[in-house]
């Protein structure tokens, strides 16, 4: 099996479009191809599973156990003949300053060879010593080899023999500046893919140079390893169906998590709170991920009948998990990005508002006060927050924090029918959570 982890110095580097681009360039070969991304971050498998037209999966070495993580590893790659999987931030970049979760941490708990989009950026020798530091850091680095990022066809020559006599790892080829390689970005990072018009034709574009100015064949030589042996996750009769929010404004639902909800024994019934004028009728359960209801306000208020039908059923008792984004949804109103406020469905107390800055960013250990749909008393689950609006009730029923500064705040909705907050959970770490939810879908159902 080809086995790669497209990894940079920092974040901003260029991973995403050598990802994508190897994706594209691997399928051309004939090779059956499978994505996976390091970290959290929703938005890159969008780009992937653009570029392949399958599902791309996350592997979190803080959301989930290294066990579990090369369990859901062999579980996606198996059968496939190559894998690529983006990093995230540098290389190194874990953790609260340390190693730990970061696309390093994934490389080496995988075993798997490493690739360096490496920026020019303005400079030439000192290249070699960031490499160097780079691949001297940790041993081993798992770094097998470079490509040159954003770089002119002239400076790639010149820098290719120095790079690879000063460090010892052999330069690839490159990538040159192009306009497709140009992903735009807003508040939570990249567009989603669905947004960018034509990006098919950028992808080929850029699958396309990389055939013209690397060595593929090297790269691949390079990257070769053992397939995992596949794994097979026992998966209970369905029992009930849950509705599930997917749609322009809820996106963020990790793959992992509705297969662990399926393996539970839900029947997923996808629908739209944009578009769609009812919930899914013989519902058991309703599960409203995040995304970016802010950038779509006017529209998700003007829905009155949906957000009739979603209040009515939660204030029913409708078990109902509700993540950042399809937390906001439930509360009483939420401004644009222009800062008017629109009504959203109203069982919730609070608004939700734009702050100037991500607000309680990044990974956090979550503790429930109180015994609740998924949870039990004094439980806790690593989570994960992203988001620039917040609420002025962001509610107390679990105790959050940070693993590594200590700082410790409360917030979240909780009762034997709902979550409800803005930590995202990951099923696919803690399936006794999906377990919980799918068994009081069950219960509703009857």
């Amino acid at each position: 099996m080809i086995r790669l982890l497209v990894t940079a110095p920092a974040s901003g580097g260029g991973k995403t479009a050598l990802a994508c681009a190897l994706l594209r360039a691997l399928q051309r070969r004939g090779l059956d191809v499978c994505a996976f991304k390091c970290g959290p971050d929703y938005i890159d498998p969008m780009f992937h599973r653009a570029a392949l037209g399958v599902d791309s999966h996350n592997l979190d070495l803080f959301l989930s156990g290294a066990d579990n993580v090369r369990t859901l590893y062999a579980r996606y790659a198996a059968g496939h003949g190559a894998v690529v999987c983006e990093g995230v931030m540098g290389h190194y970049d874990g953790l609260g300053g340390t190693d730990r979760a970061s696309a390093w941490h994934l490389a080496h708990t995988l075993d798997m060879p490493a690739v360096l989009a490496l920026r020019p950026s303005g400079a030439s020798l000192t290249l070699a010593a960031l490499v160097k530091g780079l691949n001297d850091f940790r041993t081993p680095s798992h770094l097998a080899a470079i490509v040159l990022d954003d770089c002119a066809p002239a400076l790639a020559n010149s820098l290719t023999p120095m790079l690879e006599r000063e460090t010892g790892l052999p330069v690839a080829g490159f990538l040159p500046h192009m306009d497709a390689a140009a992903l735009p970005g807003r508040h939570l990072g990249l567009v989603t893919a669905g947004e960018i018009p034509a990006l098919g034709a950028r992808l080929d574009a850029l699958a396309s140079a990389l055939e013209q100015n690397a060595d593929i064949d090297r790269l691949l030589a390079l990257c070769g390893g053992q397939a995992p042996e596949a794994v097979t996750v026992p998966r209970t009769p369905t029992v009930a169906r849950i509705a599930v929010a997917l749609d322009e404004a809820f996106c963020f639902a990790y793959a992992e998590s509705l297969d662990a909800l399926q393996d539970a024994g839900a029947e997923l019934v996808f629908f739209s709170p944009l578009h769609d004028e009812h919930l899914p009728k013989n519902i058991g359960g309703l599960y409203l991920p995040g995304g970016y209801p802010e950038l779509h306000a006017r529209t998700l208020a003007e829905n009155g009948s949906m957000r009739a039908a979603v209040g009515q059923a939660v204030a029913n008792g409708l078990p109902t998990v509700a993540e950042c984004g399809g937390y906001l949804y439930l509360c009483q109103g939420i401004q644009d990005e222009t800062g008017e406020r629109f009504p959203m469905v109203g069982v919730l107390p609070g608004e939700g508002t734009r702050r100037e800055r991500l607000v309680r960013f990044g990974y956090a250990d979550m503790t429930a006060r109180a015994d609740s749909l998924l949870f039990r008393a004094g439980e806790r689950v690593p989570v994960h927050e992203f988001h620039y609006w917040d609420t002025d009730c962001p509610g107390g029923a679990f105790t959050l924090q940070k693993p590594v500064t200590g700082r410790v705040w409360t917030e979240g909705y909780a009762s034997s029918t709902l979550y409800a907050g803005f930590p995202h959970l990951y099923f696919a770490g803690r399936r006794e959570l999906a377990s919980r939810f799918v068994l009081a879908a069950k219960e509703a159902s009857r």
